[in-house]
């Protein structure tokens, strides 16, 4: 049988909590049961069959760095739209004004105008359509009318921020206006 033994008194002590995140922890394992062993690997399966779908889609209209079989996400490049004057931050942007939520940008670090697209296992087929459809949407936009995506978004409350003044001078607590 195994304990812990904290008993080192010479010692700097527990550096962090040997267990991580308890919420976080309970999520995962309420997950796990829930689905069940055969249902985990259903939904392994669709995250693995959703990444490879998108992908396929999308590798006509954007730069596809590792031409593979992936596993639950896959990378694109923007750097043919970047040729246009269309950056990556930009495509993510302009996915705001379609109510889609930006996948990352910019990592890995190793390619250039990286996007990393994570479908989940549970999206429907209609929306992970919806999703291609409109990156595809982008990138003819990128060829035909650079502008309207390299001012993006136009629906959202907040419109672009100033990304260099944002990290010059952050602005951490609300300021009434005047």
């Amino acid at each position: 049988m195994y304990t812990f033994d904290y008993n080192y008194p010479d010692s700097i002590g527990r550096v962090k909590p040997y267990y991580g995140n308890f919420g976080i922890n309970v999520r995962a394992y309420t997950y796990i049961r829930t689905m069940g062993p055969d249902g985990l690997k259903l939904v392994t399966e669709y995250a693995v069959l959703n990444a490879n779908y998108m992908m396929r889609k999308l590798q006509e209209a954007y730069d596809l760095p590792f031409d593979q079989v992936c596993k639950h996400e896959f990378v694109l490049s923007g750097n043919r739209q970047k040729k246009l004057g269309v950056r990556t931050v930009d495509i993510a942007k302009r996915l705001l004004d379609h109510n889609f939520h930006p996948p990352t940008v910019y990592f890995p670090l190793i390619v250039g105008e990286a996007i990393m697209i994570e479908p989940t296992e549970t999206e429907s087929k209609e929306t992970l359509d919806s999703f291609i459809d409109t990156m595809l949407k982008i990138a003819k936009e990128a060829e035909e009318n650079p502008e309207i995506v390299q001012e993006a978004p136009h629906s959202t409350y907040v419109k672009r921020l100033d990304e260099t003044r944002a990290a010059r001078k952050p602005i951490l607590r609300y300021q009434k206006e005047v």
